[in-house]
């Protein structure tokens, strides 16, 4: 092969490298102070199964009734439902992270995510930290409006925000 050919398919190459990306992860990292004890916020929190008692965007939540690894509940959102498992659950720490098991991007725009909630005491008031890690429903080179990084991200930081504000309304 000439010289010249080859520098051009390698330019080819290399720019087709270029242009074919994956997702990259988002992030979303969220936290409010509830005028309640941390043990109080604990017991209402603590029940993986009992998120629909709190958390407005959620309809029903059911599950296995494990409050430990492996656990599994299905929530009930407005578009559908979606699995989730438990990965680490601590009545010391009043802390527990999940998963999404089933992705369901009707229901929600994202194709995985890792969750976790911890519960911080600030002396007769609890702050509740929530973050996730997660990525785009579509994690193609070139997703859809509804399951792109925007999409994720305004899903993921408006489900954890809402829940915030339904978890301080419960308990205040």
């Amino acid at each position: 092969m000439k010289p010249n050919r080859l520098f051009f398919l390698m330019l080819f190459l290399v720019s087709l490298g270029v242009n074919a990306h994956g997702p990259t992860p988002q992030k979303a990292d969220e936290s409010i102070i509830i005028n309640a004890p941390i043990d109080k916020v604990w017991v209402a929190i603590k029940n993986f199964d009992k998120i629909s008692d709190w958390h407005p965007d959620v309809q029903a939540s059911t599950g296995d009734g494990q409050n430990k690894s492996d656990g599994e509940r299905i929530l009930t959102l407005s578009n559908g439902e979606i699995k989730e498992s438990l990965d680490y659950y601590s009545d010391a720490d009043h802390e527990y992270s999940y998963r999404l098991k089933t992705e369901n991007t009707e229901a929600f725009p994202v194709s995985s995510y890792t969750t976790s909630i911890q519960l911080i005491e600030e002396g007769d008031k609890t702050k509740v930290k929530w973050k996730s890690r997660f990525y785009r429903g579509d994690t193609g080179n070139t997703p859809s409006e509804k399951l792109n990084d925007e999409a994720a991200v305004k899903a993921m930081k408006g489900f954890i925000q809402n829940g915030l504000k339904g978890l301080k309304e419960t308990l205040e």
